[in-house]
């Protein structure tokens, strides 16, 4: 669920690029996944910035997800919005095969420290 306090960005096409939250005189940032990009308050407009330079080309890289047992999946994201994140199954590149069937993984908001960037 969406804080009451975040403020959204959105790009001029009217995507959604993340949210700002006022801490005293600056701002946190956070993406599209619910997570900080922040260590400290910053001003309204380098946040603006930052989410802008940020965008949403990090959604479509390949993740890793650890799960209950540890072991790691590789994952893409599906979808990501404050009701949750999906993520889908990805060995072998398996999400852009059309018509697999994936498995999906439904994730709170903001995305767990289980969902990390592939390295």
């Amino acid at each position: 669920m969406l804080p009451s306090d975040w403020i959204e960005h959105r790009r001029p096409d009217g995507e959604v690029l993340g949210w700002m939250r006022a801490d005293g005189d600056g701002f946190r940032v956070f993406d599209l996944l619910g997570r900080e990009r922040t260590d400290a308050p910053i001003d309204w407009l380098d946040a603006e910035e930052l989410l802008e330079d940020l965008g949403i080309g990090y959604l479509a890289d390949r993740w890793m997800l650890r799960l209950d047992d540890g072991t790691e999946r590789p994952v893409r994201i599906s979808e990501a919005s404050p009701r949750g994140v999906t993520v889908v199954g990805d060995e072998f590149g398996a999400a852009s095969a059309v018509g697999a069937d994936l498995d999906r993984f439904r994730l709170p908001f903001p995305a767990p420290e289980e969902l990390r960037p592939r390295a």
